[in-house]
């Protein structure tokens, strides 16, 4: 919890950070010089200021000289250069092009349902308390669609995952009810798997745990083990303006937690002895999985993130490979061959492909009206909403937790917040506030 304590990161934070984005970085290069072998990146990202001051400011010439694009112009000139490749719609209308829309497309390649279903269920978004989601994970709600399938014939289980963490109480309920899962019927057990997306951290490695067979991304963001809980008070802020608080108390868990003058030190103590069991029950349950003891899983564990090839070096991933890789790997665990098996949602209706698929070709009427183009001063604005957005969002979880909490902060925390506790919360509550 140092991003609410510090007014600067410690030396070890300094280095799982910069570790991992390093490794993410290295990987995101790998990954355009692979896709763009002529992108001259080295010389962008040496003296990009340069670089766009002998281009005269012209970005989108920069990006076309530097092999980043291969062409530029507007979206008329996009549609245009695709009815040179697949013919134009039907209307004519400028800029348009022949395609299939997603209705179409699905009918004709629907997705096979014959054979076993194998169980795909997603914890996407923060884990929290309740039937919440989608969208957010609700760990009720999660735990009941795995639940289903334990009493269905399912006979495998994938957890798609992709949450920075959250409640303690909520990635419980689902680790739980994956383990009756795999504990199957009538004694004879089921193989769950573990897909990681972009994160699988604290509360979203903490739910991993059920799993014999865990796949990840080399860039996906794991690890963080650990668990916190936060009590804001405002004392020694309060102080400073002549407020204070005092009063009697029966007990020392009277009027506790108190807003105006924090924790006393025996409810303080009881706290800490709380997160302290819990999260030695989370180094446990991790050794446990891992094969590993629980010292050994303290020595990579001390909340620090990992990228996705670095936990597989430490053992906290078993392979790399998609959700396709996963479900292939719990077929075979299930005896199951080639056509014999289909991926099943509980509890999504339609197919899980349309949402996707619709986002990725747009709306024909909605597009037509639609202007998506920024320049740079957008972009940079844009940015600078998105942190002011984000420092609300880490204001708000502040206030709103409920219970212990196994969240990667350094997931998705503001750059505000991280560099000064006063600062990061002084801007979130100036905004939040409208002062």
């Amino acid at each position: 919890v140092e991003p609410y304590l510090r007014a600067d990161q410690s030396p070890e934070a300094k280095e799982s950070t910069q570790a991992f984005y390093d490794e993410i970085w290295g990987q995101w290069r790998a990954d355009v010089a692979e896709a763009r072998p002529k992108a001259k990146l080295d010389g962008l990202l040496s003296d990009p200021a340069g670089q766009i001051e002998a281009a005269k400011g012209d970005l989108a010439q920069l990006s076309l000289s530097n092999g980043l694009v291969d062409r530029l112009g507007d979206r008329v000139a996009f549609g245009s250069y695709v009815a040179s490749k697949v013919g134009k719609d039907r209307a004519e209308t400028i800029g348009g092009f022949a395609a299939t829309r997603p209705d179409a497309l699905l009918a004709a390649h629907s997705v096979a349902d014959d054979g076993a279903p194998i169980g795909v269920i997603t914890v996407a978004g923060e884990i929290v308390d309740g039937k919440a989601g989608p969208g957010t994970a609700g760990g009720d709600r999660i735990a009941r669609l795995i639940d289903e399938a334990t009493a269905s014939d399912a006979p495998a289980l994938v957890l798609r995952v992709d949450s920075p963490g959250g409640s303690v109480m909520a990635s419980e309920a689902i680790r739980t009810a994956l383990e009756r899962f795999k504990a199957g019927k009538d004694g004879k057990p089921r193989p769950v798997a573990v897909s990681m997306a972009n994160y699988a951290a604290s509360g979203g490695y903490w739910v991993a745990t059920p799993a014999q067979r865990i796949f990840a991304e080399p860039d996906t963001i794991t690890g963080s083990i650990g668990i916190f809980a936060v009590f804001p008070s405002f004392e020694r802020a309060l102080a400073d303006y002549g407020v204070t608080g005092d009063g009697v108390r029966t007990t020392p868990l009277s009027g506790q937690p108190d807003l105006l003058t924090g924790l006393t030190p025996e409810v303080s103590g009881m706290l800490q002895a709380s997160i302290e069991a819990n999260s030695g029950r989370f180094l446990a349950l991790v050794g446990k999985a891992r094969g590993k003891a629980p010292a050994e899983i303290d020595r990579i564990a001390q909340g620090r993130v990992w990228d996705g090839g670095t936990a597989r070096q430490l053992g906290l991933v078993d392979e790399f490979g998609g959700l396709d890789r996963a479900l292939g790997w719990a077929a075979d665990q299930a005896k199951l061959g080639a056509g014999e098996w289909y991926a099943a949602y509980p509890g999504e209706d339609g197919n899980p492909y349309g949402t996707l698929l619709e986002r990725l070709m747009g709306d024909e009427e909605e597009d037509a009206g639609e202007e998506t183009a920024r320049d740079f001063a957008a972009l940079a604005a844009a940015s600078q909403q998105a942190q002011i957005r984000s420092a609300l969002a880490t204001f708000e979880r502040l206030f709103g937790m409920r219970g212990a909490q196994a969240y990667c902060l350094e997931c998705d925390l503001p750059a505000a917040a991280r560099t000064s506790k006063r600062q990061g919360l002084g801007q979130a509550m100036r905004a939040y506030f409208g002062l």
